[in-house]
């Protein structure tokens, strides 16, 4: 009996820690902060393209090259890992799109990652350039007005306009560009690049660069648990 309850204990053990965590996570560091980023697992073909690039080392010296605050912070350019002082940036690619991927569960709301792109009719993303959100805070009267003018009338549904009038974000983005993950650690690092002085292009004036690496699964395990991750809510 002892053998037996031993044996149950042992088995126990080892399938808690060889089990497979529900989200894949990556760690985005600058010099300015760094921050966990959770990958949605309803967008499989961004998520998937992401996790190899990121396995890969392909974002690691790429340039956070465009930056508006209250908007977003972009990166993921190609040519910006050689980029001179000045050059202008945002036109690398990576010689493929990524099919969208538009989830009416999933918005712009502040700290989510999306993917930027070019004006192609299927508004297929690009291969390897995102972009997190930091937005604003907006009220009733402001939504109202963004969904006449810039949405062509699409209604926001109620629960998200409570996240755009608390949390903040950019509603005119929604169903425009594949939203694919968020930062559900180190927030601010995202307010601390936005806040960055730029210059042409909204690039920065000093290089702000990342690295970006896939957390393993005993990290992902713990991290979901202490942020009590269930789906891809918080």
């Amino acid at each position: 009996m002892k053998q037996l309850l031993t044996f149950l204990l042992i088995f126990v053990c080892v399938t808690s820690f060889a089990a497979k965590p529900k989200h894949d996570f990556v760690r985005l560091k600058s010099n300015k902060g760094e921050c966990i980023i959770m990958l949605y697992n309803q967008t499989p073909k961004h998520h998937d393209n992401f996790l190899k690039l990121a396995k890969n080392g392909f974002y690691n010296g790429t340039l956070f090259h465009r930056v508006i605050k209250d908007f977003m912070i972009q990166g993921g350019d190609p040519d910006s890992k050689t980029a001179k002082p000045g050059q202008a940036l945002g036109e690398g690619d990576l010689g493929y799109r990524v099919d969208a991927e538009f989830r009416d569960s999933l918005f712009h709301k502040k700290g989510v990652l999306a993917a930027a792109r070019d004006g192609n009719p299927e508004k297929a993303s690009s291969a390897s350039q995102f972009y997190i959100v930091q937005g604003k805070v907006w009220t009733d009267e402001t939504l109202d007005k963004v969904q006449q003018t810039r949405m062509q009338g699409r209604q926001i549904p109620e629960w998200q306009r409570q996240v755009y009038k608390t949390i903040g974000g950019t509603p005119h983005l929604d169903q425009n560009y594949t939203v694919y993950g968020e930062v559900v650690k180190g927030l601010e690092m995202v307010d601390a690049v936005a806040a960055v002085k730029t210059g042409a292009a909204d690039r920065p004036v000093e290089d702000v660069k990342m690295e970006i690496n896939v957390l393993k699964k005993r990290e992902a395990r713990k991290l979901e648990k202490s942020l009590g991750l269930k789906n891809n809510t918080l």
